[in-house]
């Protein structure tokens, strides 16, 4: 189960970084789909990793869930209702596994959606056709993709029984207790980047808002209403940056809590935002330069 968490988030991310490449946000409807499903996913992903109940999850639970408490005037009251009592106990367990098995209905209904809003328009990808001379028969090519797609997976199941706790933490197979929390607690790879934000941001609340604006912030793409193609090339550049940004977060978001790792979480956590906000800034100036 690790292993397949971990390859649903890498072919995830694939997916966006394909969407950000071939400038996806054009579509508005599919992009937002997108970005929803991308939230509910994580937050899927969140509460099966908190269903192991060992030591590393069991910490994970309390300090994420405790970050709502953020939240004005009714903080406190969302947190106990999530934990299901005033601590995290069997009580939080119960309910973090109903959650787990009705939020992939609710992911299923936001797929079909997501797929609806794109055959409205179709994809953003470069291989348009422009007529029947572009255009090949889909057999016996599609055999081959589907081949591909056969020894992917194949070498998924073969890793997963030789490996199948390659990409667990050793303090998941530490039984939960309360009264003492890991030296170190790291979450999940696919949570590293979002998480080195929060630990880069001194304040609670900042670092709370933070955390789920390096989400949040794929929405501002959509404000885009000008698409100059000269400037395709531009976000390809942007776009490389903004991976190799989020790169260096995820490993950052592993490491310890002192210096130099503080100093450069907080740099790059300023880049994560800043990329984002140069290349919305980009197209709103060349919309007032070209149009």
């Amino acid at each position: 189960h690790f292993n397949g968490a971990s390859l649903f988030f890498v072919f995830l991310y694939l997916h966006l970084f394909k969407g950000l490449f071939f400038v996806s946000y054009r579509l508005k409807k599919v992009w937002m789909s997108g970005i929803v499903i991308l939230l509910l996913v994580m937050m899927e992903a969140f509460m099966g990793y908190v269903l192991v109940w060992a030591q590393m999850s069991f910490w994970a639970s309390v300090v994420i869930t405790s970050l709502l408490s953020v939240i004005p005037v009714w903080g406190p009251s969302i947190v106990t209702w999530v934990w299901s009592g005033f601590t995290v106990s069997s009580a939080t367990l119960k309910f973090f596994f109903v959650l787990h098995f009705l939020v992939p209905w609710g992911l299923l209904l936001l797929v079909m959606v997501h797929l609806v809003f794109l055959h409205e328009t179709g994809s953003t990808t470069k291989l348009y056709c422009h007529g029947d001379y572009d255009k090949v028969c889909f057999y016996p090519e599609y055999w081959v993709k589907d081949f591909l797609n056969v020894v992917v997976w194949l070498i998924f199941v073969v890793f997963s029984l030789m490996c199948p706790f390659f990409l667990g933490d050793p303090e998941m197979f530490i039984e939960s207790d309360p009264m003492m929390s890991p030296v170190h607690i790291v979450p999940e790879w696919y949570f590293l980047f979002a998480y080195a934000i929060l630990r880069a941001i001194p304040s609670k609340v900042l670092g709370v808002v933070s955390l789920f604006s390096s989400i949040l912030v794929f929405f501002v793409f959509v404000l885009v209403d000008n698409y100059v193609s000269v400037l395709f090339k531009v976000n390809k550049f942007f776009v490389f940056v903004f991976v190799f940004v989020s790169v260096v977060l995820s490993w950052l978001g592993q490491c310890l809590v002192e210096d130099p790792f503080v100093v450069l979480s907080m740099i790059f956590s300023f880049l994560y935002f800043f990329v984002v906000f140069a290349l919305f800034m980009v197209y709103y100036v060349s919309g007032r330069v070209f149009l």
